[in-house]
């Protein structure tokens, strides 16, 4: 049933105990020994909780022993009520009244002063696997700062929603280092965030090679070649913009095309990073088009959208819905490109990269880590092909290296 994606992890499992024991239950479990006699503070979003969708603030806040004495915001804020890319400013939290730091606005890396009254830094966040999603550049940035202030960092792990097993895309170059690009990984990095953190502090990738004091509170029953479906976890939106599990699968296969804002990705329909929407486009001859290549893992069907905010906002537009029929054979992040490459030759002066801002090509070009994918793909005439061993290749080498730091 795994294959066919597009309804079954639309459907998150509320029924029946789950499989699958996220760090914070296996901490709870454990009494919360790791933090008691400790003053703990905590990075975490409306993703962190339990499985019985009580936030990790208020599992902390009230449980015997544990003094919790302050909360990091991320993207988005501690209870998400912060929108894409707005800066959060430092503020209390409503329901416990604990002071909560901004971690995404006139600073990404906690100061000295905001970790002077803790001992130990806990890390509860969902992630999406994709290295684009500033999430995980909050934890390296927090690891770094913990490190620098001899300040313990545990990381409560939870499940990748696009398994423990694919690894897409280039490594992020230098000079292209930004905070949606932080650390050189591939675009798709196959680890859960604990296993990232190990890496990232095993393989001196935190600023200076620094390493932290680093713990994981790993998972129970969680197998690598698992999806969401399989946890049997409830889903809290990662963002806004991620409403279900599925969304999080499509994220990589669209959000490098969505960041140039010339072609609509779903973002501002009802289906985020699920579909290629213009008014431009003849959705019958690029649907035909996108099927005869036969990519494995793919199909695809005509879409006619009128999105509500966003790329063509109000107007009739058309495309295509891409599906997954087979999520082992389905390389995620190529997909936006086969569809760039398919406009090029049915509708080639509407390129979406040709007919780009240079500010959102910059923006493009820190997403993928290096200018070099969008300069040979243009120069080839935008065939997939020219890029593909420069997409693949450094994904299979990471594969090697990230092997030590695996927990499952």
């Amino acid at each position: 049933m795994r294959y066919f994606l597009h309804i079954i992890l639309a459907c998150v499992a509320l029924f029946g105990s789950a499989q699958v024991k996220t760090g914070l239950e296996v901490l709870k479990e454990q009494d919360f020994a790791l933090l008691k006699g400790k003053r703990v503070g905590l990075i975490t979003n409306p993703t962190g909780v339990d499985n019985n969708l009580v936030s990790t603030i208020d599992i902390l806040y009230n449980a015997d022993g544990v003094n919790l004495v302050a909360l990091y915001a991320p993207e988005h804020g501690v209870r998400g009520n912060a929108l894409g890319g707005e800066n959060i400013s430092q503020t209390k939290d409503a329901r416990t009244g604990l002071k909560v730091y901004s971690l995404y606005g006139k600073t990404y890396k906690p100061t000295a002063e905001m970790l002077r009254d803790i001992d130990i830094m806990v890390y509860d966040i969902q992630d999406i696997g994709c290295r684009s999603y500033t999430f995980i550049s909050t934890m390296g940035k927090a690891m770094e700062a913990c490190a620098e202030n001899g300040v313990k960092f545990v990381v409560l792990d939870r499940p990748n929603p696009l398994g423990g097993e694919k690894v897409e895309g280039p490594l992020v170059e230098s000079g292209y280092k930004s905070f949606v690009s932080q650390y050189p990984i591939p675009y798709v990095y196959g680890l859960t965030a604990g296993e990232l953190a190990l890496l990232l502090n095993g393989e001196g990738m935190l600023r200076n090679g620094i390493k932290v004091d680093l713990e994981i509170v790993p998972m129970q029953g969680w197998e690598r070649d698992m999806l969401w479906e399989e946890t049997g976890l409830p889903w809290v939106l990662t963002s806004p913009h991620i409403p279900q599990p599925i969304t999080a699968i499509f994220y990589p296969a669209s959000g490098i095309i969505g960041e140039l804002n010339t072609i609509s990705i779903g973002v501002g329909y009802t289906l985020p990073f699920q579909a290629f929407l213009a008014t431009w486009i003849d959705a019958i001859k690029l649907c035909d088009h996108l099927n005869a290549l036969q990519l494995p893992g793919w199909t695809f069907r005509p879409i006619y959208a009128k999105p509500y905010y966003g790329a063509d906002q109000g107007k009739s537009a058309q495309g295509v819905q891409p599906y997954i029929t087979d999520y082992s054979k389905a390389n995620l992040s190529l997909l936006q490109f086969y569809v760039v490459e398919a406009i090029e030759k049915l509708f080639p002066t509407h390129n979406p990269i040709r007919n780009a801002k240079e500010s959102r090509l910059n923006m493009f070009d820190k997403v993928c880590g290096s200018s070099k994918i969008r300069k040979t793909f243009l120069d080839s005439g935008c065939k997939v092909s020219s890029i593909e061993e420069m997409w693949t290749a450094p994904a299979e080498e990471f594969r090697q290296r990230r092997k030590p730091y695996l927990l499952y």
